[in-house]
Order: structure tokens, then sequence, then C-alpha cells
């Protein structure tokens, strides 16, 4: 192959790109005005963006009402704050439930309140993907006070049954927060009528937004005990911070232009509607799937993700090889590693990690055609492969 390949982005579940055009434009437009935020200036120019990001990520979550929908820096920033704002003032060694399919978003906050003897924690097994809600069910016990789990797995795409769980949890008393930060903006989510108490989202991944962009939709606001304090533009002659939504949990200044590019980011995935944008994926990854499987050094660690995620290895080579080699022979950008969910590489390929191609809506046939043809070519001729400097 001769000069520069052209780019095929593969690595959405860790950034999607390209973002909509009408992210660009809000983004843009943003910057071209001065800010406007409630509570903080005089001026009425411009659009008031926390709110239209707010209102527009509650309606495609069915997060009701809006203003337990809260903003911070990411999906691993919500974690924290809720992680730690549910143990504050709780029994220390109370009993904790998490999985070996999580991310380091979740296990790291928890290992540490293990560590300080804060919490006795308990991490479920999974198989084929899927954690068994019997198992979940089995694993309470009479101090059980907390679980955290994933909806989507970051490398198996596998979606979790969160409502059937969900019931379990409280028909013990057991709060429920979970991280959808794979799965929000990929699948339809209504939590309205789901049975959890705290959901997680990012801005950066299926909701098309930026960097720098998440937050939380909390059922109960008073569960969650507050942990950061500052301004917020209201109440302010109080020297403590105030306890309404959504400021209870909002300190400082938004990340306005992220949230302008946030609601235009949501805004596309309605206009697209988000069953499309799901369907096309189910497509693309079965085709991806059923072409790999025609090569028989290629080992795919999900045979049915839920999401477009596709996990492999290839026989014989190191997986940083084949990403090394699909980037530069081929301009297929993708990701290997451990994808910071160490447990969950232990259990399917003894630690060693794997490569991940992740797909969006903006995805084409034809760039899932020439992947499956690389990694094929690549697989094809492992034995005679040799790895990069």
């Amino acid at each position: 192959m001769t000069g520069t390949p052209p780019l095929i982005y593969l690595n959405n579940a860790a950034t999607s790109w390209p973002k909509p055009g009408a992210v660009l434009d809000a983004v843009r437009e943003f910057l071209s005005l001065p800010v406007f935020g409630s509570g903080r200036t005089t001026g009425s120019q411009g659009e008031d963006y926390v709110l239209l990001a707010r209102e527009a990520v509650s309606r495609i979550l069915g997060a009701d009402p809006p203003e337990h929908l809260v903003f911070t820096q990411n999906a691993t920033d919500s974690l924290n704050i809720l992680i730690q704002g549910f143990l504050t003032g709780k029994e220390h060694g109370c009993h904790v439930l998490t999985t070996a399919l999580d991310h380091n978003s979740v296990l790291r906050p928890l290992t540490e309140y293990e560590q300080q003897h804060r919490i006795r924690l308990t991490v479920l097994p999974f198989s084929k993907g899927y954690v068994d809600p019997d198992a979940i069910a089995s694993a309470i016990g009479p101090d059980t006070r907390l679980m955290v789990m994933t909806h989507g797995s970051n490398v198996l795409g596998s979606v979790q049954d969160i409502r059937t769980i969900g019931g379990i949890l409280h028909d013990n008393g057991v709060y429920f927060i979970v991280d959808g930060a794979q799965t929000a903006g990929h699948i339809p989510i209504d939590l309205s009528t789901l049975p959890v108490d705290a959901y997680v989202f990012t801005g950066h991944k299926g909701l098309l937004g930026l960097q720098g962009t998440g937050g939380f939709y909390v059922r109960d606001p008073e569960s969650i005990a507050p942990v950061r304090f500052g301004g917020t533009g209201t109440d302010s002659f109080s020297l403590l911070h105030p306890r309404g939504m959504p400021e209870r949990f909002e300190a400082g200044t938004h990340n306005y232009p992220g949230l302008a590019g946030l609601a235009a980011g949501v805004k596309f995935i309605e206009e697209t509607g988000i069953a499309t944008i799901e369907n096309k994926a189910a497509r693309q990854v079965s085709c991806l799937i059923r072409e790999l499987r025609e090569e028989p050094n290629i080992t795919i660690y999900q045979d049915n993700p839920g999401l477009p995620i596709i996990p492999f290895n290839i026989k014989g080579l190191q997986n940083d090889d084949v990403g090394f080699m699909l980037a530069r022979r081929y301009g297929i950008i993708a990701r290997t590693g451990l994808h910071c969910a160490p447990l969950l590489h232990r259990a399917i390929d003894g630690g060693m990690g794997c490569i991940r191609l992740s797909l969006s809506w903006f995805t084409t046939d034809q760039e899932c055609g020439i992947a499956a043809d690389a990694i094929k070519e690549i697989a094809n001729h492992a034995d005679s492969q040799v790895s990069p400097a």
C-alpha cells in the first residue's frame, strides 16, 4: 500500500467523531457572542445553553423533572459525586455491589473506599457479557446499601437488564446507580419507567457532544449529600450552598460552549431517530462480525453486542501491534489495551487486552468493509508479521 490511506475512525466508544455540523455551528455561535448565564450577567443576548441542554438531555433520557438532571465534567466526575454523596453519613463497612464488567470510573472510587474501610465491596462475575440478576439477588445481605454498575460494557458492548436488576435491588432497599456512559444516545432510554435511583451520562460519546461535558439524573436529590460547594449565581447572600435543584450539585461556571454543543448533538439524534441509529449500528456490527468470523485466527469476544462495539484479538499477535498496523497501513483508528476495564479483561483474555472497534452514526458501510478486509489480511499473515519497532 502506498501513500497515506484515508482516515477511518472506529474509536467512538472513547470519543465520537466526527461531530454533526450542527454541533460545530452551535459552539461557534456561542463563542461569537458574550456569555449569557442566568444569574451571572445583566445581558439578555444569546441563548441560555444550560437550560437548552438540560431540557434536551432530559427529553432523550426520559428524565423528569429536568431540574433533577445535573451537569458535571464527565461520567467519571458524576460517579464520584454520586458515590461519595450517597456514602456520606452511611455506616462504615456497609456492603456495596458492583460487577467485573465495570469501568475504572466505578471500580476505582469503590476500591478506594474499600481500602479506607468505608465499605465492604463485592464484585460480581459475568458470563458471556452479562451479569445474572439471580446472582445479584443472592449477593444482597442485610447491610447491602448500594449497587453501582454499567448499563453497557465499553469493551463487550453487552447491555445489562437494568429493569430486572433494579426491581430486585429496590425490593431489597438497595440504592441503584447506573453508569450509562456507553448507552446514552445509542439505544432508547426512558428513565421514567426504569427502577434506577441515579443514571450517569457523558456528552462526548453517543450524545455527539464535546469532551468535558456529562452529568447525571437523580430521582430523589435528598438521597445524595452535596459534596461540592461554591458560587451558583443564586441566593448569594447565604454562605451555605443552595439545596434546591439543580444548584444542589452544580457549583461554579458551566462549560457553556460544551453544553451548546451537547444540546445540538441531542437535537441531531432526535431528528435522526434513536431507533434509526440503533438499527443501523446493529446491521453494521452484524456484518462486521460475520466477515471477521471467516478468518480462524480472529477471536471475537462478544457474538451479539447490543452496542456498536466489536472486541477481538488476532492469534499470534499483540493487540497493540495490531492497532499499530491498522493505523499506519490502513488509516484505521481503533483502540487497544485494557480499556480501563481490568477485571473484564482478566476474565476474557487473561488480562492481555484486546482491539476494540466502535462505530457511530457516521460510520459508512464502505468503511466497515475496508476495516473487515484489513483485519482479515493482518490475521491471514499473522505468523509472518513482525512487531513494529
